[in-house]
């Protein structure tokens, strides 16, 4: 199956947002991008899963993807799309919708299962929410993306970034685009998951998919800082509603 490309239609938000942004990423950041190959090898459409660091980090995974003309979508909270103006324009984008702990949260899975069916590349953070790990290592991970692509029988691509976090240091309110700060990207390989396509999609097998997957991307994020991960991975609980 042939994939979706920039010259497909894409929506009229998805055209301003990268007539607009793409320039600017360009002259602002410096771009430091290796295993891209692991991007583009794969025919029809695949879920490319990033550790997240920072509010600036889409606009870096979405630079890199468009670059290899692999136009991403996006899993996006519901609540965005109801934001005058940002809201119209992610829709017009088709970004796929997020219902978190609501009982419509099953459909964000189909929708992006849907998309990547057509030939889409869908971009997931597995770890749901920016990392609370101290050091931003990768924290555990949920297990959406691994669904996702055992669902669809696509490739699981872990793509680990470093850089934008010096732009927006995680839940602070801050911009420092200058002076320029090197965005990095190392994407790995596919996920190996040619055993687990013929299990159940139950607990296990979904949790030993996104243990390969989150052990894939604490290794590429090593690589890039030249560092030692954690021995144990982070487990950040959510805090009950009041």
């Amino acid at each position: 199956m042939v994939h979706i490309t920039r010259r497909d239609p894409l929506g009229w938000g998805y055209r301003v947002t990268v007539f607009l942004l793409t320039p600017l990423l360009n002259i602002l950041t410096r771009q430091r991008w290796e295993g891209t190959e692991n991007l583009t090898a794969p025919t029809g459409g695949m879920v490319v899963a990033t550790n997240h660091i920072s509010w600036f980090d889409p606009l870096v995974a979405s630079h890199v993807l468009w670059d290899n003309d692999r136009p991403p979508r996006f899993l996006a909270k519901e609540s965005v799309f109801r934001v005058p103006i940002v809201g119209s324009i992610i829709k017009s984008a088709q970004q796929i919708r997020v219902y978190r702990e609501t009982s419509n949260a099953v459909d964000s899975v189909r929708d992006a299962i849907a998309a990547v069916q057509r030939g889409e590349c869908v971009v997931v953070y597995p770890e749901g929410t920016i990392t609370r790990e101290p050091k931003m290592w990768p924290m555990t991970g949920k297990t959406g993306a691994a669904r996702i692509a055992l669902a669809a029988g696509c490739p699981l691509i872990p793509m680990a970034q470093w850089g934008a976090q010096e732009v927006m240091r995680p839940y602070r309110k801050e911009f420092r685009i200058l002076p320029r700060k090197t965005m990095r990207i190392l994407a790995g390989p596919p996920i190996d998951l040619s055993d687990l396509q013929d299990r159940p999609l139950d607990a296990d097998t979904l949790h030993l998919a996104t243990d390969r997957l989150m052990d894939a991307l604490t290794a590429l994020l090593a690589q890039i800082r030249q560092e030692s991960p954690p021995e144990e991975r982070y487990v950040f609980e959510r805090p009950e509603p009041q």
